[in-house]
């Protein structure tokens, strides 16, 4: 007798689980790694010489659904991350209103609605209508006529017109950042217009992260949050 032992032959399915694969045949078709090996099974049986289409054409509609599936998995991501800046900016709008007078607003500025955006500085910059160095106190700075102008630029010879600028941090904005809690290397300019007879202002926010603010970024929230500090900065003013 030989002592090799003989190889194990395959065993038949059972009843139980044949009827139950026919009853519920997904439950094959769901899993992926019993379809790799049936279509494998069924290629080995064909030989090298003929292609089976409808293995090629799983294997193609399977690439299909991984791609669905990460599109998917980016769109939910991407809601998530929308609605969590909603929810972020609906708190730094609520603190806006908080303040009972024009001194705490400015305070509130600094202390409160800067970290609910996480960001390391939140100036504003108001002309004055004189030619004057920069005068800073706290979280506002009075600066000269025409100021406002170059800010945006930020060294740029082509006009930005008023619109939101995110960017890296442009040497002309870094004074007025002032004492950071860390080196900013981007920052958000949403400009402020403030009426008829009314010099331009200015809404800088600086933020240590590289990324945080880039041209390529959506600036939806962030004009809510400007429309909103804008409608409560007149408010102070024409007390």
């Amino acid at each position: 007798m030989s002592g090799d032992t003989a190889p194990e032959q395959p065993q038949d399915l059972t009843e139980e689980m044949r009827a139950r694969l026919l009853a519920r045949p997904e439950l094959i078709l769901g899993d992926r790694d019993l379809m790799r090996a049936l279509i494998g099974a069924r290629d080995a049986d064909l030989g090298a010489n003929v292609i089976d289409i409808r293995g090629r054409a799983m294997q193609a509609l399977e690439t299909r659904l991984d791609r669905l599936e990460s599109a998917h998995e980016s769109v939910i991501s991407a809601a998530y991350d929308n609605q969590s800046g909603m929810h972020t900016i609906h708190r730094a709008v609520l603190s806006l209103l908080e303040p009972m007078d024009f001194e705490g607003f400015l305070e509130n500025l600094e202390i409160n609605v800067a970290p609910i955006l996480k960001v390391e500085t939140l100036r504003l910059i108001m002309e004055s209508g004189a030619e004057q160095k920069a005068e800073m106190s706290g979280s506002l700075s009075i600066v000269g006529t025409g100021t406002v102008a170059e800010l945006i630029l930020g060294g740029r010879r082509t006009p930005r017109g008023d619109d939101i600028i995110l960017r890296p941090a442009a040497r002309e904005t870094l004074p007025l950042h002032g004492d950071a809690r860390a080196p900013i290397k981007s920052e958000a300019l949403l400009p402020i217009d403030l009426g008829p007879g009314r010099f331009p202002a200015l809404l800088l926010m600086g933020s240590g992260d590289t990324g945080r603010f880039s041209p390529a970024h959506g600036t939806d929230l962030l004009r809510f949050f400007g429309q909103a500090f804008r409608l409560a900065l007149i408010s102070w003013l024409r007390e």
